[in-house]
């Protein structure tokens, strides 16, 4: 007999994983809170677009955690966003098997939060190398591609991880990892730039990263990122093969100089990353505008807090942290002109 899957969060990771697993015949259930999506992929199924082609999933999807005379459940994916990851593990948590795994495919540092619901050893994490949007409800739209990396946070090895690999190689390859915090860093490094970069300039990843100025905010939010995670001891590991964290970091020379073969070097690198997700636009900036909380407290909100406890500069993260919230409450309106007054502000803090 099969493993069975619960999905919850149907946006536009959750509901292109649900699909994907429905179409390869997998038991699995998936669950959203949104009234919009659960009427519309009832009635229309799951609509897919990008990566594969056009076409429909067809699979059920349940307006809230489906009743005990379902069963039980051997993985429950938390596809949610960041700010509602604690919430959906409480609600799945009654419908996970005694020896089933709650995996976190949330950016930030949500295992240590999920681990406190359903015990460290039940918790698994996947690192996410893809992207995905919902434009409307039902609608699922795959901006990139990319696969998982899959761990515990604690780096030990777990049986349940070769079996999940199985389920989710279909949407992309997938990688075990020993060294699972290194990875969810480097990841963390990435979104704290451009994501939060990505929701006050209100445009998508490709367009902002030609701006020169725009790469070099982003060369700083992730300075400061790797700074704090040094302190943390962790090793960081490259994204999606390439990016090397460790080295795009600015050294304190470079973030006193304009320009260098080095820096060129750095700006090149985020060029191609701007290439890679040019048609992502910030999950946040999106959840902004369906009035939901932003993700920014996991993100930059969380380097701003650790490096305080360590007494590290992060002058960047805590202006980005600050502008995003600003956003979220009309105080300021996201634009390619906030995101220069941004800059213009921060000069400071980027040459001292």
């Amino acid at each position: 007999m099969g493993a069975r899957y619960l999905v919850m969060g149907c946006g536009g990771i959750g509901g292109i994983v649900a699909a994907h697993l429905h179409q390869m015949g997998e038991d699995v259930a998936a669950v959203t809170t949104n009234a919009a999506i659960h009427d519309a992929v009832t009635a229309r199924g799951f609509q897919l677009r990008g990566d594969g082609g056009n076409r429909t999933v067809r699979g059920q999807v349940h307006l809230g955690v489906p009743p005990e005379s379902l069963g039980k459940f051997d993985y429950v994916l938390l596809a949610t966003q960041p700010p509602q990851v604690e919430e959906a593990a409480r609600a799945a948590l009654p419908a996970l098997a005694e020896t089933g795994r709650m995996v976190c495919f949330q950016n930030g540092l949500c295992e240590a939060i999920v681990a406190k619901v359903a015990g460290p050893a039940r918790t698994l994490g996947a690192v996410v190398g893809w992207g995905a949007a919902m434009p409307e409800p039902g609608l699922y739209d795959r901006t990139a591609s990319g696969g998982f990396t899959l761990g515990r946070i604690d780096g030990k090895d777990d049986a349940a991880l070769p079996e999940l690999a199985r389920a989710l190689e279909p949407i992309g390859p997938c990688e075990l990892t020993q060294n699972l915090a290194g990875k969810r860093w480097s990841k963390l490094a990435i979104n704290c730039a451009i994501s939060s970069l990505g929701t006050i300039g209100g445009d998508r990843l490709g367009t902002l990263l030609q701006r020169r100025f725009v790469r070099r905010l982003a060369l700083e939010i992730m300075t400061e990122v790797v700074d704090v995670a040094r302190r943390e001891e962790v090793r960081l590991e490259k994204v999606s093969g390439t990016i090397d964290l460790d080295w795009i970091a600015l050294t304190p020379e470079e973030r006193r100089m304009a320009g260098s073969p080095a820096l060129l070097a750095k700006h090149s690198l985020l060029l191609a990353v701007g290439f890679r997700f040019r048609r992502m636009r910030s999950s946040m900036l999106s959840a902004i505008e369906r009035g939901r909380p932003p993700a920014v407290d996991f993100l930059n909100g969380e380097i701003t807090s650790r490096a305080k406890r360590y007494g590290v500069p992060a002058e960047m993260n805590t202006a980005v942290h600050a502008l995003v919230w600003d956003i979220a409450k009309g105080k300021a309106t996201p634009g390619l002109s906030t995101l220069r007054t941004l800059f213009d502000r921060t000069r400071g803090a980027m040459e001292g």
